[in-house]
């Protein structure tokens, strides 16, 4: 498969999710302000989905560029990624709907932790198959930011339970970190 495909499949993806998404966001009965303060949970949870979707999208887009060669291992590895992705809606809106409930707030931490992992072990699985040119893959080896977001996931998912803030903080942080797409791939390909 070209590199091409990989990429206009997962773009199709991720823009199928942001749709299921805001297909989630109900129009408000009635016509002051004070109708839509009931969907803030629900919209806030958008919000911030949305804006994780788009840095998956951004950051995936920046590694498909950089590589050169797609393997099996690769397209599976790439699906993995999606099929966690793919959870983010289902679990907005189960934590929207439900005002940030600690179960809820936690599966959606879990998810976002596992979509890290996915991405990690598709970044992993293009630079073993030597897809990438060899200066980005030195680049992005040891991937110290991936394994920071991954880590404060794991943590935000049991803080869950203790305060919920505390977890939607985290997820926030992690949002924030990552807002700048990831300029080691630029920088290396300029080299």
């Amino acid at each position: 498969m070209s590199k091409g495909r990989l990429e206009a499949f997962s773009d199709g993806v991720i823009a199928i999710l942001i749709t299921v998404m805001v297909l989630e966001l109900h129009v408000p009965h009635g016509v002051d302000l004070a109708a839509l303060r009931p969907m803030w949970p629900t919209f806030l949870a958008y919000v911030m989905s949305f804006v994780v979707l788009a840095i998956y999208w951004n950051n995936h887009h920046h590694m498909l560029h950089a590589t050169r060669q797609v393997t099996g291992g690769v397209l599976w590895a790439n699906v993995h990624l999606l099929f966690w992705l793919s959870l983010i809606p289902f679990t907005t809106a189960w934590m929207g709907e439900n005002e940030f409930a600690p179960l809820p707030t936690a599966i959606y931490g879990a998810v976002l932790f596992l979509a890290g992992i996915g991405y990690l072990i598709l970044q992993t699985t293009i630079i073993a198959n030597h897809g990438m040119a060899p200066e980005v893959a030195a680049a992005l080896r040891g991937d110290a930011k991936g394994k920071i977001s991954a880590f404060l996931y794991a943590v935000a998912v049991p803080l869950a339970f203790v305060h919920r803030a505390i977890a939607g903080a985290i997820y926030i942080a992690v949002a924030l970190m990552w807002l700048v797409p990831d300029r080691r791939i630029e920088k290396a390909l300029r080299h």
